[in-house]
C-alpha cells in the first residue's frame, strides 16, 4: 500500500481532480465545490490521510452512498482502490445548522446518509465527471441540487461564519480571551455558538488555522526557526506546537516537513 501525507483535498495523484467555487448567490453557504476519480486497478491500494478543516461535507461517491460528514477533530486515512470517483462539497463553517435543523455539534465525528437531512438526494452529480467540462458540469448539478435544497436564512450562523472566517485570516487571534474581545461576547456564550453552528469549539479552530500557518511555512521551502515559530503562533513553547501537530497530522512537524 502506498502511503503520502498530504493536506486535505490536495488529490494530486489522481486521474482528474478539481476545485470550483458555488454559483455566486450560494457563496455564503458554500465554501468549495471538489471531485475526484482514480483507477487504481491493478496496483497497489492507496492510503490518503485526510487532515481536517471545520467544514461540513455532503459527498457523492461511486462506491457508496451520498454521506454527510461531520467535522472531524483528528486525521482520517481513507483507504482508495479499484476504479472510482466522488464529488464533495465543503459549507462554510457556521452555516449548516440551517440545513441539519439542530446543532451541528450533533455530527462532529460522525456521518449519517444524506438523504437523512436532503431528500431526493440525486445521481445526477456523479454523471457530470462524464461531461467534455466536468467542472462546468458538477459545478451546474451542485449549484441546481443546493438551490432546490436553499434553506431559511440564519442570522447567527451567518455571523459565526464570519467569526470563522476571522480567525482564518487573523493569525494575531491565538487564544479565545482575545475571541471573546474581538467579538464581543463571553466565553460561554461564544463556546455555546460554535457548538451549535460550527460543531468544534473556538480553541480547536483556533488552532487548526494556526497550524495551517505552520503548514504554509513549510510551503515557502525557507528555513524554519521552530521556537521562534512556536512563538510566533501563541504556542507556549516548540513542544506544545509539537504536540498539537502530530496530534493533527500523525508526525512531527519536522518529519512532515521533511516529506514536504
Amino acid at each position: 500500500m502506498r502511503d503520502r501525507r498530504e493536506l486535505a483535498g490536495a488529490w494530486s495523484d489522481f486521474q482528474s481532480h478539481g476545485f470550483a467555487a458555488p454559483a455566486p448567490g450560494l457563496s455564503c453557504l458554500v465554501a468549495r465545490y471538489w471531485w475526484a476519480r482514480w483507477d487504481l486497478r491493478g496496483q497497489p491500494d492507496y492510503a490518503q490521510l485526510i487532515v481536517p478543516y471545520p467544514n461540513v461535507q455532503l459527498t457523492f461517491s461511486t462506491d457508496g452512498p451520498a454521506m454527510v460528514r461531520g467535522v472531524c477533530r483528528g486525521r482520517v486515512r481513507r483507504v482508495l482502490s479499484g476504479r472510482a470517483a466522488v464529488v464533495g462539497v465543503a459549507f462554510r463553517p457556521g452555516v449548516f445548522r440551517r440545513f441539519l435543523g439542530g446543532p451541528v455539534e450533533s455530527l462532529t465525528d460522525r456521518s449519517l446518509a444524506a438523504d437523512a437531512v436532503f431528500p431526493h438526494v440525486p445521481a445526477l452529480v456523479l454523471a457530470a465527471l462524464d461531461a467534455v467540462d466536468p467542472a462546468e458540469a458538477v459545478v451546474a448539478a451542485l449549484d441546481g441540487f443546493l438551490a432546490a435544497h436553499r434553506p431559511e436564512p440564519d442570522p447567527v450562523g451567518d455571523e459565526v461564519a464570519l467569526w470563522v472566517d476571522e480567525i482564518a485570516g487573523s493569525p494575531e487571534l491565538r487564544r479565545v480571551d482575545q475571541l471573546t474581545a474581538r467579538f464581543g461576547v463571553s466565553e460561554r456564550h461564544l463556546q455555546r455558538l460554535f457548538a451549535e453552528h460550527v460543531g468544534v469549539s473556538p480553541k480547536w479552530v483556533l488552532r487548526r488555522f494556526r497550524l495551517h500557518e505552520v503548514t504554509e511555512r513549510m510551503a515557502a521551502r525557507a528555513p524554519i526557526d521552530w521556537a521562534a515559530l512556536a512563538a510566533d503562533l501563541g504556542f507556549a513553547d516548540q513542544a506544545h506546537l509539537t504536540r498539537d501537530f502530530t496530534g493533527m497530522f500523525g508526525e512531527p512537524p519536522t518529519a512532515y516537513a521533511a516529506r514536504y
